[in-house]
């Protein structure tokens, strides 16, 4: 797959496109992370993408993410100072500059707000991420299945508030970084395992900008974006239909709750159900697992094949539901044990989608 060596205005509606359809659900609706990356990039200029190998080893990377409920960061955007807070702790920490800023997850607008966070530090973004994908929870990223130690948490708040954490492990990383979000209202901006570019190589998922912004290209380029997407993806069609019921409830820093789905035309007759944590987990058809959290679950426009975010499902959506393998990391028994379908207190062993029918 060929790489990017840039971001620039023209490409952010194919990256946003991309990043929604890798986030699953989740990552926040990537429209606000649009606004927010045109608004950084007319104003600041393009941002360089340049890949891990290229980040000095000692570079100090700067991984960033919003954290909390997507419902929440949608009606409380951030004010854009939040990453400028967080680069000077983290420098101040270290005693020397941020080389280079990454997005945690490249899913949903976790994705896109990378591109304003970089552009408003003056900073290139590596072309990589922490998860392929998004997950709700701090400790669900590369860095803790490839073993590396939570050195670091900073957490910066639209009131300026900022929160210096150093956690004993992954899952101390999300009961303290979740209770600290809550209390600024339920949304933040926050930079975990920030590390060197040589502790980092072989502990992300590389190359996950340039395939965001190919997913998007491919869609936007096609007669038919759906078939273009499941054969882009190698996906599997779980089902298309109209959404005809939505439970969902905010608390704790995430959304939960459920989708079901009516099919129609070759699939009338049929139902599906997703479970969702911010993010959709596990898709159910007559008792049977259809596709499990780590491989990737999401929910797309049928016409345009624009990845539905949970907070925007709405009853009477006409949609296809897809899934498709997550990265190979995911799979080991460390990934499955972080997040895998158990990660989530679900009650069954993972299968590849794939196997799955």
């Amino acid at each position: 797959m060929q790489s990017i060596d840039r971001i620039t205005p023209d490409d952010l509606p194919a990256f946003a496109r991309g990043c929604g359809v890798l986030g699953t659900g989740g990552g926040g609706s990537v429209d606000s992370g649009l606004l927010a990356a045109a608004h950084a990039l007319a104003e600041y200029g393009d941002v360089p993408v340049v890949p891990l190998d290229r980040i000095a080893a000692d570079g100090l990377v700067l991984p960033l993410s919003g954290i909390g409920a997507p419902t929440v960061s949608h009606e409380m955007p951030m004010s854009g100072e939040e990453p400028v807070l967080i680069a000077a702790e983290v420098e101040r920490i270290f005693g020397r500059p941020v080389s280079a800023v990454m997005a945690s997850e490249i899913g949903g607008s976790n994705g896109v707000g990378a591109v304003a966070w970089a552009a408003r530090l003056g900073l290139p973004l590596v072309d990589a991420d922490g998860m392929g994908r998004a997950f709700p929870e701090v400790q669900m990223v590369s860095q803790n299945v490839a073993g590396l130690p939570v050195n670091l948490i900073v957490l910066a708040d639209v009131q300026g508030n900022l929160t210096t954490l150093r956690p004993v492990d992954g899952p101390w990383s999300e009961a303290i970084a979740r209770a600290v979000t809550v209390a600024c209202g339920g949304s933040a901006l926050m930079a975990d395992y920030v590390l060197t570019g040589a502790e980092l190589r072989g502990a992300v998922v590389e190359g996950s900008v340039s395939s965001a912004l190919r997913i998007g290209r491919t869609v936007a380029e096609s007669g038919e974006p759906v078939k273009a997407l499941v054969e882009l993806l190698q996906a599997t069609t779980l089902l298309t239909g109209k959404v005809v019921d939505v439970e969902r409830r905010t608390g704790g820093g995430f959304v939960r709750g459920s989708l079901i789905l009516d099919g129609t035309g070759a699939d009338r007759g049929r139902m599906l159900r997703v479970e969702i944590q911010n993010e959709n987990l596990v898709a159910f058809e007559d008792g049977r697992v259809r596709a499990c959290v780590p491989d990737l679950i999401t929910v797309v426009d049928v016409e345009t094949a624009d990845a539905v975010s949970t907070e925007s499902l709405r009853y009477g959506q006409r949609v296809t539901v897809l899934s498709w393998p997550c990265d190979p990391l995911w799979r080991t028994p460390r990934g499955l044990e972080i997040a895998g379908p158990r990660a989530f207190g679900y009650d069954l062993d993972y299968t590849p989608v794939e196997h799955l029918r």
